[in-house]
């Protein structure tokens, strides 16, 4: 009779252990792949293009001096004024049930000039935030309009996500609390899918072995069997026969050396980064906050960052700016006050660090090239605390240089540069690269 084999069914066991094997890696790549949150910042220009739309549609109300109005209050008023809520200055909501629009205008343009004509109310808020002089406007009577629309529009709406207040709209692949909220539920099917798989796959086991038990049992009690079935039948799985193989040996040392080169490979590169760093600091200080809810531009308290190599930590004074009169009975606050009383700065601790060997001018990113700050330090604006979002290693930055395009238009500068650059290269885009961005003395020397 034909020999029987059962190493068709060991075989069958290994493919339906590799099957399930695969289903598992690929469901663990989708677990591990996180959304990547978007670079880019808030739209350059977007407080000068308003201005045509809120003197088009001012006096209308309309969804177009709604929108322009809130570019407006973005660049000029958010930084002291919220709708619902008391910062600096007052809220917002129902000014213009305290006060007509004849009033406003002037007032935002030049408050320190109705103070000084003795306006009863003007002279009451004046001194009831201290004396602090509101700055003048050089806004048309058509862009406070719409400033004002956008204020009633929005008042007693709840504040929304921080995209929204930063003006940062999420890109493709940018995460926000709602694709959070859903790549968490996917993550749990996919838990509970690989569960129940592995499950499956201890019976399927099991069921298995308990068959191959009964068949062995089976066959035992057949006559009609030659010596070649029943040696098949009996023979046992010998693992040291195949661990005293050269071959297998050989592979196994093979495959220890390349691990252990490649840990150790890994482990040098990593030498002094520390992307993911979140340090506790001495006071818990919110970027969410400030830089999302509140809309406090970034340079308000790192005043240097436009303007200065480094983008400067801020003293207690300017944090005083604001606090002096705000939440004055935090314990967070009241740590700023002991400082301040103390005479000894606030022992912030650094998270953002470059090796000497590498020079970085913040000025000439942010300002001359235009780059955003969350282009290097990610979502700042939803960090309740600030931890290292990029690598910012030497590659990282090769990479940026290479692929981010220069701003040529208008500055006669680049014309021969761009001429050549377009004359050897075609179409591909004049970059940072293109203009000397990746020689090693840019930034060693």
């Amino acid at each position: 009779m034909n020999s029987i084999r059962l190493r068709s069914l060991s075989h069958f066991f290994l493919a339906l252990f590799l099957t399930f094997a695969a289903v598992g890696n690929t469901a663990a790549q989708d677990v591990g792949s996180a959304p990547a949150v978007s670079k880019e910042g808030v739209v350059p220009g977007a407080t000068a293009a308003a201005a045509p739309a809120a003197a088009a549609g001012a006096t209308t109300g309309d969804a177009a001096a709604i929108a322009a109005g809130d570019a407006l209050f973005k660049g000029n008023c958010a930084q002291c004024h919220a709708i619902n809520d008391k910062i600096v200055g007052p809220a917002l909501a129902g000014i213009t049930k305290r006060r007509s629009l004849a009033w406003l205008i002037p007032w935002i343009k030049n408050s320190s000039k109705v103070v000084a004509s003795g306006d009863e109310y003007a002279v009451k808020i004046y001194n009831e935030y201290q004396k602090q002089q509101m700055p003048s406007f050089q806004l048309s009577d058509a862009e406070i309009t719409s400033i004002i629309s956008y204020v009633t529009a929005e008042e007693g709406k709840i504040a929304g996500p921080p995209g929204a207040a930063t003006g940062i709209t999420p890109k493709d692949g940018a995460e926000t609390p709602g694709t959070t909220a859903e790549a968490g539920a996917s993550s749990s099917t996919i838990d509970i899918l690989l569960i129940v798989l592995v499950v499956v796959l201890l019976v399927l086991v099991v069921t298995l072995v308990i068959i191959a038990n009964i068949m062995k049992d089976v066959l035992r009690g057949r006559k009609d069997l030659d010596g070649r079935d029943v040696e098949q039948m009996e023979s046992r799985f010998d693992l040291a026969k195949i661990y005293r193989s050269p071959v297998v040996r050989g592979l196994a040392l093979g495959l220890f050396a390349l691990v252990v080169l490649y840990e150790s490979v890994q482990g040098v590169m990593a030498i002094g980064l520390t992307q993911g760093y979140q340090p506790t600091q001495p006071i818990a200080f919110s970027h969410k906050l400030h830089a999302g809810e509140n809309q406090i531009n970034c340079s308000y308290c790192h005043t240097s960052v436009y303007k200065s190599k480094s983008a400067n930590i801020p003293s207690a004074n300017i944090c005083m700016n604001c606090h002096s009169q705000i939440k004055t009975e935090s314990p967070e606050i009241k740590k700023i006050y002991r400082a301040i009383e103390r005479k000894q700065p606030i022992q912030w601790v650094r998270v953002h660090n470059l090796p000497d060997l590498a020079y970085f001018n913040h000025s000439q990113h942010t300002q001359v090239g235009g780059i955003e700050c969350q282009t290097c330090h990610g979502p700042i604006q939803n960090m309740e605390v600030v931890y290292q979002y990029s690598a910012l290693t030497m590659g990282w930055c090769i990479n940026c240089h290479r692929e981010s395009p220069l701003n040529t238009k208008g500055n006669g500068y680049y014309n021969n540069l761009v001429k050549l650059h377009d004359k050897a290269n075609g179409a591909a885009p004049f970059t940072v690269s293109s203009n000397g961005g990746t020689e090693c003395s840019k930034c060693h020397y």
